[in-house]
């Protein structure tokens, strides 16, 4: 299957989204799941050994700095859903400010990191990966801190699992998805637009102020 970028969005504007058996696997299936995971943005959960490395301040965060390099440390494991195409077209998107990442760093280090596309006021959110211990919940406490400072309504993160759930995301019906999806697609929010926040400390700080 041979996808073009529009209708990629067109199908996450519809509530779907791509996926490959393999990196391997040329074929590209669509996914539409009866039950979906999302992130309630007012209430992440920081445990407290998180809340110390964010209060550290041995951490940094930036936006769209290596996207590739994300994506890329995302795609290598053993298993993984994203082939060559798939890879290509989320660049492609990313290079015209539909897809997004966000990068963890520790001594000029990355070492985590989150991508997904945005539309409205919604992040899907397509994977992460860590590099060291809690690389990818640090990336996914600083990713909404910033999605809440920017104006976004939606944290789709397709799938529900135990690392998400602890982390506060939650499983809604299709149907719910779907009223949320179309509020979402409502109103605009500025990813990039947005500095992402300096300091872990002021990630927690917020954080424990709304949570």
């Amino acid at each position: 299957m041979t996808l073009s970028p529009e209708l990629l969005l067109q199908a996450y504007r519809s509530g779907i989204f791509p996926m490959s058996e393999s990196r391997t696997d040329p074929d590209i299936f669509w996914v539409d799941p009866q039950r979906r995971g999302i992130f309630p943005l007012d209430r992440f959960h920081v445990s407290r050994s998180l809340g110390r490395k964010l209060r550290r301040g041995t951490y940094s965060a930036t936006v769209d700095a290596e996207f590739e390099a994300v994506i890329d440390a995302c795609a290598a494991r053993s298993e993984t859903w994203i082939n060559a195409e798939i890879r290509a077209l989320y660049v492609t998107l990313f290079a015209r400010g539909e897809a997004h990442s966000l990068e963890i760093w520790q001594d000029g280090q990355l070492v985590g990191g989150v991508y997904g596309v945005t539309f409205g006021t919604a992040f899907c959110g397509e994977s992460m990966f860590s590099h060291q211990r809690d690389g990818s919940k640090l990336a996914l406490t600083w990713l909404v801190d910033h999605l809440r400072r920017t104006g976004f309504t939606l944290f789709d993160t397709q799938f529900l699992t135990p690392h998400l759930a602890s982390l506060g995301a939650v499983e809604i019906s299709r149907a719910a998805y779907h009223a949320l999806l179309k509020k979402a697609l409502e109103n605009t929010a500025d990813f990039a637009g947005t500095p992402v926040a300096t300091s872990g400390h002021d990630v927690w700080q917020r954080m424990t102020q709304t949570s």
